[in-house]
């Protein structure tokens, strides 16, 4: 087992024990989500955001000469496709993988891009990885503030990455299906995408077990029919195929089912 995998399981290990009701918010949603061994799917969801503080301790050392040795691409093609048209990128992601690795490293092997974070709670750990996060030449977007920026960087032609998997409020989304139950999702990116003309690549950075290492993958892109609800719900089942694929990739340490419809009992 290599250093960076036996670091890697220690921090899972220290957050599972360290954080209990993070394991029991993993296994409800496994269970609203009707995924069988839930147990078994939580551990690979510890060790996978286990991988992810692993490598972003390393950022500072992940340089265009050895970022091959860390992910691979797999459909650039779809985003640079999608670049051609000179309408912007939005480059719609989620909690899967490691996204903190995916667009540090396509910084360093194609291009800078723009990436829409929300402050973490403890400020201190906020600055260490937003300082990390710019290593590779990376914008950073804060998220209270990101419209007017995300609509310059789109008019400028290029990429924005935005997650947009986690639970939200219905004043800012609309009800949709996601693994078989309504789940309050976000409006904004795709109003961004009718509003511009971006085009709509899903990327996500998932770790391949056999490579050791992780394969940045970019998906052709989601057509948008500038129906608000309509789009919303393509992009979330586009992000369901790949989780369903993954499932111990996805962050279900979330409470992604928190908001309900109008007169539905609470999920947890």
């Amino acid at each position: 087992m290599t250093a960076f995998e036996l670091k890697a399981r220690a921090y899972a290990k220290a957050l599972d024990w360290g954080v209990p009701r993070l394991r029991r918010v993993a296994i409800r949603n496994l269970e609203l989500a009707g995924l069988a061994n839930p147990n078994k799917i939580a551990d690979g969801v510890f060790l996978s955001v286990g991988r992810i503080m692993a490598s972003v301790a390393k950022f500072p050392t992940i340089t265009r000469a050895n970022v091959d040795q860390w992910i691979r691409y797999d459909g650039l093609e779809n985003f640079g496709a999608a670049q051609a048209k000179r309408k912007g990128v939005l480059v719609a992601t989620a909690h899967l993988g490691n996204w903190e690795l995916s667009a540090f490293s396509h910084a360093l092997m194609t291009a800078p891009m723009h990436i829409v974070v929300r402050p973490l709670d403890n400020p201190r750990l906020d600055a260490f990885v937003e300082k990390r996060r710019a290593l590779s030449g990376n914008h950073i977007i804060q998220k209270k503030d990101a419209a007017r920026q995300i609509l310059k960087a789109l008019a400028a032609g290029d990429a924005v990455g935005i997650l947009i998997d986690q639970n939200t409020t219905p004043a800012e989304g609309v009800f949709i299906d996601f693994f078989g139950r309504k789940a309050c999702a976000g409006t904004a990116f795709v109003k961004l995408a009718h509003h511009t003309g971006a085009a709509v690549v899903p990327g996500y950075a998932l770790w391949s077990e056999n490579e050791k290492r992780y394969v940045l993958r970019f998906d052709p892109e989601i057509e948008m029919t500038n129906d608000v609800q309509a789009d919303t719900q393509r992009v979330h089942a586009a992000l369901e195929r790949v989780i369903r694929e993954h499932p111990d990739q996805w962050l279900w340490i979330h409470r992604r089912w928190k908001t309900r419809p109008p007169g539905e009992a609470p999920l947890y």
